[in-house]
C-alpha cells in the first residue's frame, strides 16, 4: 500500500513540475513580445525651408509698350520697350528700365517712377507710362468708341514733388488715358503729317482727389472734316472732381462705348458721360495707364504704384 502511494506522489510531483515548466516557458514568451522595440536614437535631418513665394503685380504686359523718360539711345526721342521684351518678367532683366518701372515685391506692386527729362512728341512733359497696342507689330491699329473697351486696376499715388510755382500744394499726375489717334483711313484721305489727337479721357491725381478730364467741342454744331482739327480752338477739358484718396491706394475703372464713357472710384456712384461730342468723337483710341507727371519744374518727381490692371475688348 505505501509503495503505490509513493509512486502516486512521484507521479503528482512530476505532473506539477511539468505544469510550472509550461507556465513559465509561456511567461517568457509574452515577457519577449511585449518588449517594446528599440527607437532610433539618431538625431532627425532637418529639411531645407522651403524658399518664401515672391508675388508680383497682377498686369498682364502683352498688349502694353512702355515709355521712359529717358533717351539712352541718343535717337532724340524717349526710350520704348516693346510687349515682347516685357512679358513674362522680361522686364525684371532690362537694366535700361530698372529705374523707372520696378516691382515691390512687399506689396506686390509695380512702382512707375518719372522726372521731368526726355518729353515725348506733342508734349512738354516727361513719363513713365504703359501705352496699349491691339497689335503690337502695328501701333496705327486701335479701336472706335463704337467698338469700345474697358480699363480698370488697384493703384496708388506714393509720393509727388511739392509745388511752388502754383496754388496747388503738389505737382499734377496722370495716371490713366483713353487717348486719341487719327485712323490710317484719315491720315491716307488728308496727307496729315502726324497722326496725333488729343486725349479723351485724362484721370487726374491733384494734391490727393482724382480728377477725370474729358475732351469736349467748344461748337457742338462743328461737323465733318473739322472735327478732325485737334487745336485747343476746337476742342476743351470738362472737369470733374470724382472724390479724394490722398496716399491710399484706390481703384478706377474706365469703359468706353458708343458715345458713353463711364469713370468709377472705388466702390462709389459711376460718373457717366453721354453727349454730342462723344458722339461725334472722330478719332480712334488707346488706353494708357503709369505715371505723367505734368511739369518741368526742376527737381520735381512723381512715384506711382499698380497693383494690378486689366483690359477688355
Amino acid at each position: 500500500m505505501y509503495l503505490k502511494l509513493s509512486i502516486l506522489s512521484r507521479i503528482h510531483k512530476v505532473l506539477l513540475l511539468s505544469v510550472c515548466l509550461i507556465i513559465s516557458t509561456s511567461c517568457s514568451s509574452d515577457d519577449e513580445l511585449d518588449r517594446p522595440t528599440p527607437t532610433n536614437t539618431s538625431t532627425p535631418t532637418t529639411p531645407d525651408p522651403t524658399p518664401p513665394v515672391v508675388n508680383f503685380a497682377d498686369i498682364d504686359f502683352t498688349d502694353w509698350k512702355v515709355t521712359l523718360p529717358v533717351d539712352e539711345n541718343n535717337d532724340g526721342k524717349p526710350d520704348e520697350y516693346q510687349p515682347n521684351e516685357l512679358i513674362n518678367f522680361g522686364y525684371q532683366t532690362l537694366a535700361p528700365v530698372q529705374p523707372y518701372m520696378y516691382d515691390d515685391a512687399d506689396d506686390e506692386s509695380v512702382v512707375f517712377y518719372t522726372f521731368p527729362e526726355v518729353s515725348t512728341t506733342n508734349s512738354s512733359y516727361s513719363r513713365t507710362e504703359l501705352r496699349e497696342l491691339i497689335n503690337p507689330s502695328n501701333s496705327r491699329e486701335n479701336w472706335t468708341l463704337l467698338e469700345g473697351g474697358i480699363m480698370q486696376g488697384r493703384l496708388k499715388v506714393v509720393d509727388v514733388s511739392e509745388n511752388s510755382n502754383s496754388s496747388d500744394t503738389y505737382h499734377k499726375v496722370i495716371v490713366m488715358q483713353i487717348h486719341g489717334i487719327i485712323s490710317e483711313a484719315d491720315m491716307a484721305t488728308h496727307g496729315f503729317s502726324s497722326n496725333n489727337s488729343p486725349p479723351l479721357i485724362k484721370i487726374y491725381w491733384k494734391d490727393g482727389y482724382v480728377w477725370s478730364h474729358k475732351k469736349s467741342l467748344i461748337d457742338e454744331s462743328t461737323s465733318g472734316d473739322d472735327l478732325l482739327e485737334t487745336s485747343n480752338s476746337t476742342w476743351y477739358d470738362i472737369k470733374e472732381n470724382l472724390g479724394y484718396v490722398g496716399y491710399d491706394a484706390f481703384d478706377f475703372k474706365i469703359e468706353a462705348s458708343d458715345a458713353k464713357i463711364t469713370v468709377t472710384l472705388n466702390n462709389e456712384s459711376p460718373f457717366i458721360y453721354e453727349d454730342v461730342s462723344l458722339d461725334k468723337w472722330p478719332f480712334e483710341n488707346y488706353f494708357k495707364a503709369g505715371n505723367y507727371l505734368t511739369t518741368t519744374d526742376a527737381n520735381a518727381f512723381s512715384y506711382v504704384k499698380y497693383y494690378n490692371l486689366y483690359l477688355t475688348h
